[in-house]
């Protein structure tokens, strides 16, 4: 599930950082009518900020949360951005629909494309390890 993606994790840690603020700001930004959506866009902006902070990556500010439990937290945020304006009963109100929506199809797309293993633990190419120490016996 950890592949190797074209967006380096200090981005991808960037972009989070960037979303839960954006989501903070956005209700009283686009003037959002419904009080469900801007408790909500301001829950899930902590949220990812404060998962952002704990995660261990170069953006973390604790280093508490594994690489791999951010993974599918992030999953689950995707499914949670899509169905979000459904569920809490906004998704006739145009400007939270729509801002749901698209941060649910780019955190998918930033996830998806995100290289989450450090160098040191991407998978061999064929080449011979680098020489060490030697063993004893």
């Amino acid at each position: 599930m950890m592949r190797k993606g074209p967006i380096p994790l200090f981005v991808h840690g960037v972009v989070e950082y960037a979303a839960g603020a954006l989501l903070v700001v956005a209700p009283f930004v686009l003037s959002f009518d419904s009080g469900a959506a801007t408790a909500v866009a301001i829950a899930i902006g902590v949220l990812i900020i404060a998962v952002a902070a704990a995660t261990d990556g170069p953006t973390s500010l604790v280093n508490q949360l594994p690489q791999a439990a951010h993974v599918a937290l992030d999953y689950m945020l995707v499914v949670l951005f899509l169905a979000m304006p459904f569920l809490a009963g906004f998704s006739d109100e145009t400007a939270p629909t729509a801002l749901f929506i698209a941060l649910g199809v780019a955190h998918l797309l930033i996830t998806i494309g995100t290289r989450f293993r450090a160098p040191a633990e991407a998978p061999a190419t064929g080449e011979p390890p680098a020489a060490g120490p030697p063993e004893r016996s």
